[in-house]
């Protein structure tokens, strides 16, 4: 709650006018809508800023000031801000520059030119969602040309994202969900089948998708399976993997509670997989967690941005991005979030 007053609090933001040197003033046009936001508002992240805090991982905007020692932006230029430098999941003296704001006071280092024609809209959904898909599938999951990866959860953002990453190299995707109408604009996007992971009882259960997955790759079942849902799904996609494929943890959406939540650690209702189909299959099971990665070594991603950048410059990824809200609206914009009404990415700007 403390978060949420923060937010509301910017909207009577008065713009800065006292920058250091080496500072940058972005006027915010367009602020992702995250499920690590989520996370991080419930005390369910393992990062919890100290409140009150401004949320907004990932931002767009103008750059409206620049400190004397700046050379590499200046006023006028459309740029994304880096959320590996500046805001709530970072430490120090930026992390309360989120982008739940009309303004935001950030280093130049953490200024990134908008890359290609994307939109405020698409850039701010760009970094958080392609960085993780690339980290994902291409780092962990060795993912190649010519093999088939099933993706759960590929509506959201970071699944479509693995969507179009996976595509980037050649891959054949299975994408799964629990919408008919999202899936449609997840082929529509890219994947080359989709099904429908929705119990049939209406209970809310996972429907038994392995034979549509073994007869989708001549039953040899998929290479890669990208998991940023966990639960009971996760069972179900043990049974539809080839000997030796690569198992990728990207999160566990289905079940946000099994931290004790309000910042505290441990984790009492952990997801659990079962160890005789994991032997049985041969898997490689890999915990993907690209930011504590990248905060461990660094130097991994050097790699990993320049070509998500160079995707989007040259248009090979472009973010959907379905749902826009005002910022004074963003606790309808949350809610909206949390009951999985996004395709794509979701969005509140401020108005101006």
């Amino acid at each position: 709650m403390e978060a949420l007053e923060s937010a509301t609090s910017l909207q009577a933001q008065v713009r800065p006018t006292d920058l250091n040197a080496e500072e940058v003033l972005v006027a915010v046009r367009s602020c992702a809508v995250g499920w690590v936001d989520l996370l991080m508002m419930s005390g369910q992240y393992q990062h919890m800023p100290e409140p009150p805090y401004t949320p907004g991982l990932e931002y767009s905007g103008e750059v409206v000031d620049v400190g004397a020692a700046v050379t590499g932006c200046q006023v006028g230029d459309r740029v994304m801000v880096d959320p590996f430098v500046a805001g709530p999941r970072t430490s120090g003296t930026y992390s309360a520059s989120g982008g739940f704001a009309t303004w935001a006071t950030v280093p130049e280092r953490a200024v990134l030119p908008i890359p290609g024609k994307l939109s405020f809209d698409q850039a701010c959904n760009l970094l958080g969602s392609y960085e993780t898909a690339y980290h994902c599938l291409i780092a962990r999951g060795r993912l190649r040309a010519g093999e088939n990866v099933l993706v759960h959860g590929a509506s959201g953002s970071t699944g479509l994202a693995a969507v179009h990453v996976a595509k980037c190299v050649g891959a054949r995707v299975i994408a799964t969900g629990r919408s008919e109408s999202k899936l449609d604009e997840v082929k529509s996007q890219g994947a080359d089948h989709t099904i429908s992971t929705g119990g049939v009882d209406g209970k809310g259960g996972v429907s038994r998708f392995r034979d549509e997955v073994k007869a989708l790759t001549d039953g040899r079942g998929v290479d890669v399976v990208y998991d940023g849902v966990g639960g009971p799904i996760s069972l179900e996609s043990l049974r539809c993997v080839r000997f030796g494929a690569r198992y990728l943890i990207v999160g566990w959406a289905a079940t946000p509670f099994v931290a004790r939540g309000r910042g505290q650690r441990g984790a009492p209702n952990a997801n659990m997989l079962p160890t005789n189909l994991l032997m049985m299959k041969g898997l490689d099971v890999l915990g993907c967690p690209t930011v504590i990665s990248t905060q461990n070594d660094p130097s991994i991603r050097k790699e990993r941005l320049d070509t998500v950048l160079r995707w989007a410059r040259d248009g090979s990824v472009v973010p959907h991005v379905s749902h826009g809200f005002a910022l004074e609206d963003f606790e309808e914009a949350m809610r909206a979030k949390w009951q999985g009404e996004f395709v794509g990415g979701g969005v509140v700007r401020p108005e101006r």
